[in-house]
Formats: C-alpha cells, structure tokens, sequence
C-alpha cells in the first residue's frame, strides 16, 4: 500500500514518479490541431499571393483575350472570335510576320546560346585552376550580368554603327570593308546575338564554376595517374559530370532567347519596335509588343504570348526528357 504524505493530495503521483501531461482538450486541443497543421501554409501564402496576383491572373487574363477582337484604347469591348487570333497568326495575312519572327527567335537563340555556353564552359574551366588574381576574375565575370541593358545594347549599337563603328574600324585592319550591321538579315542577328552572349557569359561560367568544384579530386587525380593530359581530364571527367549542370544552363538559355525583347528592340533604335526596317531581327517578344502597342491589337498580341508559352512548355517538355534520358544512361 502506497503511504502519502501528510501534506501530499491522495491522488498525486508518488514521489520520485514523473508527473503526467495532461492533453489539450477540446477548443484547445483544435486549435493545436489547426495550429500543428496550418502554421507551414500560412508561411508560404505569401509567395502563393503574389504570385497569384503578378503571375497566374495574368496568365489567365492574357489567355481569355486571346479568344477576342480588343483594341487597346477600348479594353472594355471585347468581341469574341474564338480561336480566330491563332488561325491569323498561323495562317491569316499577319502569318508571314509570325513565321519570320518565329525564325528569328530560332536563329539567334542558337546564334546565342551555343557560343555563349561555350565560352562559359572555357571560362570556368580555367578559373577553376589557382590563377593569380582568381578572385578578381570571378567578381569581373558578373560585371556584364550586372549591367543594365540599355546601357550595354547602347554601347553596342555604337560599336556596330556603320559610321566610325569600332567593329568596323576592326574589320578595316584585315582588309574587309564596313558592314551595315542592322540593314542586314545575318549582320544585324549576329550583333544582336553579340550583346547577349557578352551579357550572359559571365553568370553561366560562375554556374559552371560551382559544378565544377563539386567534383571530387579523386576522379582528376586517378585520370592523371592513369596519364591522361588536362584536356583528356576536361572530356572525360569534366563533361560527364557536367552534364546536369549544361542541360540546365542550355534550357535556361533557350527560355529566354523564346522571351528575347530589351537588346534587339534598343539595338534598331526608331525602327527596333518591328525588329528593324525589313523586321530582319523580329523576335516574339518584338512581334508582341508591336501588334499590341502600335496595332493596338491586344487580341493578337495575347495569342501571340500564349504561342511563347506553348513554346516554354515545349523546351520545358525536351528538358524533361533528356534529363530522364541522361539519368538512365548513367
């Protein structure tokens, strides 16, 4: 039998015996509950706020007046056509210019993205060695990255003028004449592409960068053992583990060669907003932008951003796949 003392409540636990908890009970043990369960998703509503708000309302705005006929200086009068908007685009009289901007969007993400990925990949490939100055380097590749651009497709637009252009000034040194940069088809896109591949180098080479010094030094060490040169090293086993690292740079780079507007619409000065006088340059973006601000065409100009989204969700798609592709061959 179990003495208590005088001073001690009969139903008290014996002394020395761990107290026991009592559990939230009713309005209290709901409000644990709730508080257990709903405190992670009030975190994040935030994000999903905004995000509703700048991101998936607009989306859907800009899908639902891509099915009518609006003008931008009567928003609120809408026809309904339908899918009207896209057979235009597709088939209609503006076809021509879809397709050409199509093509150009095409030729300079490959003009883009090919050089500036390997470039970058060079880059890193030597700042990963102990440089002097490494540091220093490091810090310099983002100088472009962090530049406006205005100011950066503004000096160039300087360098490829046809009236005392340095690019041309260069060019006369080897004995080719001067080239009117932005009145050609391949001129103009290639000093377009010129300005992305300067902006955008620098930030993929520090990516690399970072793969690169994740990759264990056993693996270097053991292909040096074996004697293999360093750029027996950069094929075999900088490339091989590099590979999720290049997809995801490549497909990044496509995206926004698809969503390319600032540099070739600042590079054709008046006539940047149809991609140039002859609409050599004419990118989506730039084809957007024109049907729906100087065509006030708000219909047109949403289908044509909702075909850009098709299209994200098309290198989305490849991505996808290659990466699974990648995964099994490993």
């Amino acid at each position: 039998m179990t003495r208590t003392r005088p001073d001690e409540p009969a139903d008290s636990p014996p002394t020395g015996a761990p107290a026991r908890t009592r559990k939230p009970t009713g309005l209290r043990s709901r409000l644990h509950r709730w508080d257990h369960a709903g405190s992670p998703y009030l975190f994040v509503a935030p994000f999903f706020v905004v995000f509703a708000a700048f991101g998936l309302f607009p989306l859907l705005w800009t899908g639902w007046l891509s099915l009518h006929r609006v003008s931008l200086y009567n928003v609120d009068q809408a026809d309904w056509v339908g899918l009207q908007n896209y057979r235009d685009l597709l088939f209609g009289p503006p076809s021509h210019f879809f397709w050409n901007a199509l093509r150009n969007t095409i030729t300079l993400g490959v003009l883009s993205t090919v050089p500036q990925l390997l470039i970058a990949l060079g880059l890193a490939h030597l700042l990963n060695y102990r440089l002097p100055a490494r540091g220093f380097f490091r810090t310099a590749l983002l100088a472009p990255y962090a530049t406006s651009v205005a100011a950066a497709t503004l000096v160039f637009a300087l360098i490829f003028s046809p009236e005392g252009g340095m690019a041309n000034w260069m060019l006369g040194l080897v004995g080719i004449g001067p080239i009117a940069w932005e009145a050609g088809a391949w001129s103009s896109q290639i000093a377009v592409s010129v300005i992305v591949i300067w902006r955008w180098t620098g930030y993929n080479a520090l990516i690399y960068l970072a793969a690169m010094q994740a990759i264990p030094r056993e693996l270097y060490e053991a292909a040096a053992i074996d004697g293999a040169t360093r750029w027996q090293q950069f094929r075999h086993v900088t490339i091989p583990e590099l590979r999720p690292t290049i997809l995801f740079t490549a497909v990044v780079s496509s995206i926004g060669a698809t969503q390319l507007f600032g540099e070739p619409y600042l590079f054709g000065g008046q006539s940047g907003h149809q991609g140039g006088a002859d609409h050599q340059y004419e990118t989506l973006g730039i084809l957007m932008y024109d049907q729906g601000f100087h065509h006030s065409m708000l219909g047109r100009a949403s289908a044509i951003a909702w075909t850009m989204f098709g299209l994200l969700l098309l290198v989305g798609l490849a991505n996808t796949l290659i990466a699974r592709r990648l995964r099994s061959t490993t």
